[in-house]
């Protein structure tokens, strides 16, 4: 299993703990990432100037075609992005005369319907690996622990960009991942309730009220952590968390794990190659719970 690695803007800058828990795991299971060079999905830059974000998404689909390898994003967005601009670039004659103009002039480039199969890192284990080899490689079996998933808006939705995998409206395929390590997936009121992420520019204290609503249920749950997927919620459950409590005075102590870093236990890998030094919360109980040294 071989795929070109594309990890977006936010990642490398603000949640290393989640790409260095992703390569390991990779490692560990026998998966091949490759650097893939690329630059922003263009998803950031789309409210403003849908055209230039089009571009940007273009020339990253036509780096990934010319490695000859299926895409593995760690970001939601940007795997929404890339996937959305596949359809609009193909299904558009405006749209691609617009963008190959935007190419040519700055790049000297042309968009020419190249269609790499991009997939989440998420999605890549689910299908293209398998729950079932998963479990066969778990050494150190997570049992006791009861775990909240948080999938994010851009993980399975829109749907019609996602050839019908998992149910936008009750998506299970990360439960299954996390149930895998033997570890407890908790249901819960708001699962699939955005973080906020996409708010905090523009209208921080709504941004706030939707992460402190989930942290509330999560607290009044008592699960171990929340599990999720997407950096953006990570910046949020995890950095704002922090932020939260101290304006509120209120301790709220759920450890916020990438689902790698979760897996990377039950693989039997080491915490110091996880990231979890990078955690904001602190993940030390959690640790002592499944009888790993911090």
């Amino acid at each position: 299993m071989r795929y070109s690695l594309f990890l977006g803007c936010t990642i490398p800058v603000r949640q290393m703990n989640y790409e260095l828990s992703a390569r390991v795991v990779s490692k560990t299971l026998g998966i091949d990432l490759v650097d893939g060079g690329f630059g922003c999905c263009g998803f950031p830059v789309q409210p403003v100037d849908e055209a230039r974000a089009l571009s940007m998404a273009a020339f990253n689909l036509k780096k990934a075609a010319e490695k000859g390898l299926d895409v593995v994003t760690l970001c939601s967005a940007c795997g929404e992005m890339l996937a959305r601009s596949e359809k609009a670039l193909n299904g558009d004659e405006a749209t691609l005369k617009n963008v190959n103009k935007i190419l040519g002039s700055r790049l000297g480039a042309e968009y020419r319907g190249e269609k790499p199969r991009v997939v989440h890192f998420a999605r890549m284990l689910y299908q293209d690996l398998g729950v079932e080899k998963i479990k066969a490689k778990v050494t150190h079996p997570l049992k006791g622990l009861r775990l909240a998933c948080h999938p994010g808006c851009h993980y399975v939705r829109p749907s019609t960009l996602y050839d019908g995998f998992d149910d936008p409206e009750f998506p299970g395929s990360l439960d299954r991942l996390v149930e895998a390590t033997g570890a407890e997936a908790v249901d819960y009121i708001g699962k699939n309730d955005c973080c906020g992420g996409s708010l905090l520019a523009v209208r921080e204290e709504a941004s706030k009220a939707m992460t402190k609503g989930k942290l509330d249920t999560l607290k009044a749950a008592g699960v171990d952590a929340l599990v999720l997927i997407c950096p953006f919620c990570g910046i949020m459950y995890d950095k704002y968390q922090r932020t939260l409590a101290e304006e509120l005075q209120q301790s709220y102590d759920i450890p916020v794990l990438y689902y790698p870093q979760l897996l990377g236990l039950a693989l039997g890998i080491g915490s110091d190659q996880l990231g979890f030094d990078i955690n904001s919360v602190s993940v030390k109980g959690l640790l002592e719970k499944v009888g790993v040294k911090s």
